[in-house]
């Protein structure tokens, strides 16, 4: 008999009662040292107290009116976003999927609304992971998450990460956009080289067509930077954030120019949930934290530490580690075991971590870890190839 409980997904059993930064309590009184952060999303760790004091005020005079209405705490999240990124506009929703869709729609409609009706077809990347929505699925590439679900909205061309020739060849008169991930996180922890990321921006400039970003994982300071792609000193027409905006909040936006969003009139997108008062209070509290001075430097300082711990790791464990990848606090470990086995071994020595495409163990902890976590994260690592040790 089927569960109450859809079993669509693969739970470990841990049952957690609450958490604290970056430590997590099991009902039985387990403890465990968080590196997974609910997949990239609570960004400021467990139970932060401006986090919870902001939800528990607001939810005490009103979470929900609809978008009929004016959300003072939206107009505040979404010009704070504004005055920080390359945006002229935001537009709010409820997650990562979402806020690919609106992306994907918002330059397909730029597009049509300016003349050039038959530019719909977006190029994307091998590796990519944008949602799963039908949409999104086309927009991604693994064909497992696919199947079974009948034929996928059509539009959608995929090339190799890296491999400019690729991207160029693959432009035709039809071509909308391109959308990339800074890393694709669930691609395996694979970064998109930064030279490569210019010449993207460039060859967009040169066919007059929209660059797209998806920051979903990388976006908010998870790479040191507020939005990963600073790093590369270019700035897109249209980017998706979701997972660490509200920090652990459902929550997502799509960031673009007045260009690209001009073109999402009344009636042509929308949302019941999105971006209301509690949502919007929730991430507006995350960016309290994420935008203090000094709070992005340290995350970068941070990553830099722990990426040399994960290095020394894989350099004294190579039967159980080939390389480190990824950058910021997105980092992952690709494994010669199956990575379940080497995720299991984690979980027995009290760190939590997540997996990932091509074999590869991923690490996402809360921006808020600290060095000594890092280090014990690395400890527990270590202790963890243990089964493998010759």
């Amino acid at each position: 008999m089927i569960p109450a409980l859809l079993p669509n997904f693969i739970r470990a059993d841990l049952p957690f009662s609450h958490g604290e930064g970056a430590w997590l309590w099991t009902e039985d009184g387990r403890k465990f040292l968080d590196f997974g952060a609910g997949i990239a999303t609570s960004s400021i760790g467990h139970a932060h107290p401006h986090l919870v004091a902001t939800i528990a005020r607001q939810a005490s005079m009103v979470m929900h009116v609809s978008n009929l209405y004016r959300i003072p705490q939206a107009e505040r999240l979404a010009q704070r976003l504004v005055n920080m990124s390359f945006a002229d506009s935001v537009f709010f929703c409820n997650s990562g999927a979402e806020a690919n869709e609106g992306m994907i729609k918002m330059m397909r409609k730029a597009m049509s609304a300016t003349g050039r009706e038959e530019r719909t077809r977006i190029i994307c990347f091998e590796g990519a992971f944008h949602g799963r929505t039908l949409g999104t699925l086309a927009a991604g590439s693994n064909e497992n998450y696919r199947k079974g679900f009948g034929p996928v909205p059509g539009g959608f061309d995929h090339v190799p990460l890296n491999n400019m020739n690729a991207v160029r060849a693959a432009i035709t008169p039809e071509t909308c956009g391109i959308i990339v991930e800074l890393i694709q996180g669930d691609g395996g922890v694979r970064k998109a080289d930064l030279r490569f990321l210019r010449d993207l921006r460039a060859v967009c400039d040169e066919y007059g067509i929209l660059l797209g970003l998806d920051e979903v994982q990388t976006g908010m300071g998870r790479t040191g930077k507020m939005f990963a792609h600073e790093w590369a000193g270019i700035a897109p027409d249209v980017m998706a954030l979701a997972k660490g905006i509200g920090g652990g909040f459902p929550l997502g936006a799509v960031l673009a120019t007045e260009a690209a969003a001009k073109h999402l009139t009344p009636g042509t997108h929308g949302t019941t949930y999105g971006g209301n008062p509690l949502a919007c209070a929730a991430g507006n509290a995350v960016l309290d934290v994420i935008s203090a001075p000094g709070f992005l430097e340290n995350v970068d300082r941070k990553s830099k530490r722990l990426r040399a711990g994960l290095e020394a790791i894989a350099h004294a464990n190579p039967h159980v580690f080939t390389e480190v990848r990824g950058d910021g606090l997105l980092l992952g470990l690709q494994c010669v075991p199956p990575q379940a086995d080497v995720q299991n071994a984690c979980v027995a020595e009290g760190l939590l971590t997540l997996p990932a495409s091509e074999n590869v163990l991923r690490l996402t902890p809360p921006l808020i870890v600290t060095d000594d976590q890092c280090d014990r994260a690395c400890e527990m690592i270590s202790s963890a190839c243990a089964p493998w040790r010759q």
